[in-house]
């Protein structure tokens, strides 16, 4: 037997929730919307992801002018956003279970005081018995602020919130290891830590989302590595969930193969502490970065535990305060983690290159990523 699932974080695309018009696929909605509620009512807690909004209003609103590609998320996703939410709201409601509605931003996670405030926030509603159904902003993220697409946002929700486990549902049924369209492929099952992909995984992006199968594998890598199983698998399957959860926890269906298509990212043994999990998603945020040379790369990159010495750093680069998050840079130019910064950029310059002197990075603060 496999461990018992208590916490989950289920995404769900827009290719799962909307049909070929753009118009809302409220069946599919209505049957996953079923699933989570008896994952529910057997005592697991569910954070729903959920994409699908920006479509929802596409289908709804016809623009008097043409607009620009911002205007058309902000618009879209204002009206699309009502309507999705109350749509889960009516089909949970069927069920006797309340859901709250969670926009989020990606400056949002840029701080670990707005962090802990969004984990409270949901915490809140799980020791409530209610269901947080979590959306990016559209209506106030511009471009350069925006998630790559949802699947980054779940990734995020299901590391800050401890999660057991981050449910991707596409329209496919997981990374193959070759074409989709190709007979002859299969999907891969299980992925390891460090397990070469480049050579499967497909560029193209979904019809309706902002990201495809590179996007979702990246994310899974990095909540596997943090302790997270992941599992990509197709939402559009019947009663998907339930034997996504069937397989994972009784071992035997996934050694013999049965059971549903899917593929399952085998989270790192290791348990990542919140603050880093935290740090490992801030890369996006940082304000510097520190240039190391090879021995303290070798020493990092290592299964070591090692803080970020002075000695080992040749160039500092930005303008950032104590606490900061700063990229650790190779010398050829590999970005391999993330930070806590332990001083501001003019005392790591100070600091630069000596011996004897406090790290730059603790260790507790420092996420160094698994090569991929």
């Amino acid at each position: 037997m496999k461990q018992i699932l208590r916490r989950i974080a289920v995404k769900v695309g827009s290719n799962v929730l909307t049909r070929k018009d753009g118009t809302l696929d409220v069946t599919r909605m209505s049957a996953l919307t079923d699933q989570i509620a008896e994952l529910h009512k057997e005592g697991r807690e569910v954070i729903l992801i959920s994409s699908g909004a920006v479509a929802s209003g596409r289908s709804e609103v016809h623009p008097a002018k043409k607009l620009d590609s911002v205007e058309q998320r902000q618009l879209y996703s204002a009206v699309g956003q009502a309507k999705l939410i109350n749509r889960y709201y009516e089909f949970f409601r069927e069920h006797g279970i309340a859901v709250g509605q969670v926009l989020t931003m990606k400056e949002n996670f840029a701080t670990r005081r707005h962090y802990l405030n969004q984990k409270n926030c949901m915490t809140v509603m799980l020791e409530n018995g209610i269901i947080p159904i979590v959306n990016e902003n559209d209506t106030i993220s511009v471009s350069e602020l925006m998630f790559t697409d949802n699947d980054e946002l779940s990734g995020l929700i299901a590391s800050m919130m401890d999660a057991q486990a981050l449910i991707i549902l596409s329209n496919i049924d997981g990374i193959y290891n070759g074409s989709p369209n190709d007979p002859a492929s299969s999907v891969i099952r299980e992925i390891h830590p460090n397990e070469e992909l480049s050579a499967y995984i497909q560029t193209s992006k979904s019809s309706f989302g902002r990201g495809g199968m590179l996007t979702k594998s990246n994310i899974a890598r990095k909540v596997a590595d943090e302790g997270i199983t992941v599992i990509i698998a197709n939402g559009r399957r019947e009663h998907i969930l339930n034997d996504l959860i069937a397989c994972e926890e009784h071992s035997e269906a996934v050694a013999e193969g049965q059971g549903v298509p899917y593929t399952r990212f085998i989270p790192a043994e290791t348990p990542v502490s919140s603050v880093k999990k935290w740090i490992a998603h801030s890369g996006g945020f940082a304000k510097g970065s520190l240039h190391v040379n090879e021995q303290a790369a070798e020493l990092l990159l290592s299964e070591k535990a090692v803080s970020l010495l002075p000695v080992g750093i040749t160039a500092v680069e930005g303008d950032f305060e104590k606490n900061d998050i700063v990229n650790i840079v190779t010398p050829q130019g590999r970005h391999i983690g993330v930070g806590k910064a332990n001083c501001d950029a003019d005392k790591a310059r100070e600091a630069l290159g000596k011996h004897g002197r406090k790290p730059i990075i603790h260790y507790d603060y420092l996420y160094i990523e698994q090569p991929s």
